[in-house]
C-alpha cells in the first residue's frame, strides 16, 4: 500500500457531503471520531462532536460545522502514511457565522483503513479555541496549577 491511501483519505475529505462517493470509500461501520468519544459539555456547544457510525455520518457532521462556521482556509502541511494508516497535519481558519469571530486551528487527522477502504477517521483541533469563536460573554474560572491560583478568562 502506498500513496493511494492518501489519496483515497484526501478524496474523502473532498466530498464530505457526497454520501455515494463516501459509502465507496468507506466500510459500511467506519467509525468518525470529532474532538473527543463522548463530551456531553462540549456536545451543547458543538453538537457534531463526539463517536459516529457509517458514511453517512460524515455529511451530517460536516454539514452542521458550515452551519456553524465559514472555511476561510483549510490546509494539509504534513503527510504521513505507514502500513493501513494515513495521518494529516495542517490548520484551518474558521469564522463564526453568528459572533464573526474567526480562529485558526491546528489539527491532526488520522484513519485506519481496511484494504482500500477508510475505516476509521479520529479528528483533533484546538477544541478550546474552535468553542471560543462562539464565546458571547461571562467567564470562566480555572485553578490548573497546583502552586498558582484560580484564573478568569
Amino acid at each position: 500500500m502506498s500513496t493511494n491511501l492518501t489519496a483515497i483519505l484526501q478524496e474523502v475529505l473532498q466530498n464530505t457531503s457526497n454520501l455515494k462517493v463516501l459509502q465507496q470509500l468507506m466500510t459500511p461501520d467506519a467509525t468518525y471520531v470529532s474532538l473527543n468519544f463522548d463530551n456531553p459539555e462540549l456536545k451543547k456547544v458543538m453538537p457534531w462532536t463526539g463517536t459516529h457510525k457509517g458514511p453517512q455520518a460524515l455529511p451530517e457532521v460536516f454539514g452542521a460545522i458550515q452551519r456553524y462556521w465559514k472555511t476561510l482556509d483549510f490546509k494539509v502541511i504534513d503527510t504521513i502514511e505507514q502500513g493501513s494508516r494515513v495521518a494529516f497535519f495542517g490548520s484551518f481558519t474558521y469564522k463564526s457565522n453568528v459572533t464573526g469571530r474567526e480562529i485558526t486551528s491546528p489539527f491532526a487527522l488520522l484513519a485506519r483503513f481496511e484494504g482500500d477502504k477508510v475505516a476509521h477517521v479520529q479528528f483533533l483541533e484546538d477544541s478550546y479555541g474552535t468553542a471560543g469563536s462562539f464565546k458571547t460573554g461571562g467567564a470562566t474560572r480555572f485553578h490548573s496549577d497546583p502552586s498558582g491560583k484560580e484564573v478568569e478568562v
